[in-house]
């Protein structure tokens, strides 16, 4: 590493897209978007192109623009832009993850590719390291997501030994639901001082207790001011507060999956609470009928009036 690296640490936003009715990307809501996150939500990092911003579906080009724009304009008011890099081609990988240390990215994160998958742990850290090797000064994180990817691999067996080949290797975003392996991680991630963030965010509590180091998830872009209290009440031994908000926020993620609470109606909800535009969400994902929104986005206001 060629620079001192900060801690990723606390609440992390996974951004949305933001894009005009036509479906192209539109750069000029990603300023106001910034200060709504700081302002609105005290969330200072966020998870650029990632399954909330619907990188995968987005073309090169315009997931550069997009981390370009959000490192351009978060310099000097968010804490850390973490550029989500992961593609199917490892040469796409390679070129975002040059884009991203080019325009001042505070760090890289990549998903395992999901079609042609790796077969075991050795060989998604060889990918993973083919990747780093591309922008060897930026932080590289191993986000594990495998309802999305399809990979099962033990995040915990990709961990091991990867220090040894990534140099510039800094943690896990762990959207799993395993806590067995997350456990594992936060174990080996200690001596190394790596962050492992999580990614269930109506279960974070769990993760907390384990040790995790914070979180990164779509949630937090309209709650986080609240889960952001939950993490003071557990950081002061204030179990009994930190609970009651877990399970008022499980209470809110219920109602919202009851109703359908795919990543295109968690964009239409976050335009409903914040006042953003961010237009529809792209094919295959289908727009959300605006009154499912608008019943999601009150249960959320409710929530956040009484806290």
């Amino acid at each position: 590493m060629s620079r001192s690296v900060k801690k990723l640490t606390g609440l992390v936003a996974a951004t949305f897209t933001p894009l005009t009715a036509e479906g192209e990307v539109n750069l000029s809501a990603i300023g106001p978007y910034i200060d709504y996150l700081i302002e609105k939500q005290n969330v200072k990092s966020v998870f650029v192109n990632g399954t909330t911003g619907e990188g995968c579906s987005l073309t090169v080009d315009e997931r550069k623009q997009l981390a370009a724009a959000w490192c351009q304009h978060g310099k000097g008011k968010l804490e850390q832009v973490v550029v989500h890099v992961g593609c199917m081609s490892i040469k796409d990988s390679q070129e975002l993850a040059r884009h991203a240390a080019s325009i001042g990215a505070d760090a890289i994160a990549v998903i395992s590719p999901s079609f042609f998958k790796p077969i075991n742990a050795e060989a998604l850290r060889l990918f993973i390291k083919e990747v780093s090797d591309s922008a060897p000064g930026l932080p590289m994180y191993y986000y594990h997501i495998p309802s999305m990817t399809g990979v099962e691999l033990e995040a915990a067996d990709v961990l091991n030994g990867i220090e040894q080949m990534i140099p510039s290797f800094q943690g896990v975003k762990y959207s799993g639901a395993d806590l067995r392996d997350l456990g594992q991680c936060v174990c080996y991630c200690q001596s190394l001082n790596w962050s492992v963030l999580y990614g269930i965010d109506e279960q974070l509590l769990g993760a907390l207790v384990l040790g995790v180091h914070g979180a990164v998830g779509s949630t937090y872009n309209y709650l986080g001011h609240i889960v952001n209290q939950m993490l003071s009440a557990f950081d002061n031994g204030n179990l009994i507060q930190s609970r009651a908000l877990q399970f008022e926020f499980m209470d809110v993620i219920a109602f919202a999956k009851n109703l359908g609470f795919d990543v295109a109606v968690n964009k239409q909800v976050m335009s409903e609470v914040s006042g953003l535009v961010l237009g529809p969400p792209r094919l295959p994902l289908l727009p959300c009928p605006v009154s499912k929104a608008q019943a999601i986005a009150q249960k959320i206001k409710d929530f956040s009036q009484r806290h």
